[in-house]
């Protein structure tokens, strides 16, 4: 079945569908996004996405294009129309259309949405997670918003096309201090070598990820002690355990980091124990 995509009130063939060349999101990187998780056909985590779109969109002082309700029909109506059943919906928001200029255009101009929709077998997910992956740690050369969801990643790509290069699943990003910020696209954590679950605090320019936010409720319902602090990259070669969270990796243990082997080397029992809780929970509360 051929993929359809919503655009500026349109749905297209996803080969057919087009933006204006004078996009904001295509000249300036001028926009935000974010990724909902599908499963059995409803949005995992939706009420934490669409809160983070809102705040990004008002930190960029992009209007917001239209009330909750008619977003939420266009999203379930891209994952109707492409047939996803497990998988991930795609939102994009930019300033819009208008003459390619720096300053913002005329007010009223009216801002771009992109929604796309495929559906991704959760056996390979499965799979990565018996397994583990490894990680490649990078410099982080973002810019100083990495809390605002923004479309403009080109250090995150780049930190992603060296892991994959290096035969890495995911890129840990590390600031001049030493210390993991966050991956590439997703948020980093490790059970150190004291067994304390560990992840860095939002204040510190990283995204606060809408799977992360779940998972911390459920660490917290479950008794499990938390320590939102910073952790140098040798502090996560020693670690007991590794994981990151995102929409589409859910929980994913890291096994190594730049060629060292955590632990055992394979999955460890929190990790595997709190990606179980998280699908429960983001399966029974999908909308």
């Amino acid at each position: 079945m051929s993929r359809v995509a919503y655009v500026n009130g349109s749905y297209s063939p996803h080969g057919q569908a087009v933006v204006h060349i004078e996009d904001r999101g295509f000249q300036f990187a001028d926009g935000v996004y974010e990724v909902w998780s599908v499963f059995d056909g409803k949005m995992a985590d939706f009420e934490g996405h669409m809160t983070r779109l809102h705040r990004s969109l008002n930190e960029l002082r992009i209007d917001i294009p239209m009330s909750a309700a008619a977003l939420t029909q266009v999203l379930r109506e891209t994952i109707r129309r492409n047939r996803v059943v497990n998988g991930i919906v795609y939102l994009q928001v930019t300033r819009g259309t208008a003459r390619r200029d720096h300053p913002f255009p005329a007010p009223g101009t009216p801002p771009s949405v992109v929604v796309t929709a495929k559906s991704i077998p959760l056996a390979r997910s499965e799979a990565q997670a018996r397994k583990g992956v490894a990680v490649l740690t990078q410099p982080d050369i973002r810019w100083g918003r990495c809390d605002i969801k923004t479309v403009g990643l080109l250090p995150n790509i780049l930190a992603k096309q060296a892991a994959r290069e290096a035969g890495a699943y995911e890129a840990w990003m590390v600031d001049e201090m030493g210390l993991v910020t966050e991956g590439s696209s997703t948020n980093a954590w490790i059970v150190d070598e004291n067994g304390k679950l560990r992840t860095r605090d939002t204040q510190a320019n990283i995204l606060k990820g809408c799977t992360r936010t779940t998972l911390m409720e459920l660490i917290k319902e479950h008794g499990v002690e938390l320590d939102e602090r910073p952790f140098s990259v040798e502090e996560a070669k020693r670690a007991r355990e590794a994981f990151f969270t995102a929409a589409g990796a859910f929980v994913t243990p890291a096994v190594s980091i730049d060629g060292t082997k955590i632990g055992d080397g394979k999955p460890g029992p929190i990790t595997r124990r709190l990606r179980q809780l998280y699908l429960e929970q983001a399966r029974r509360d999908a909308i």
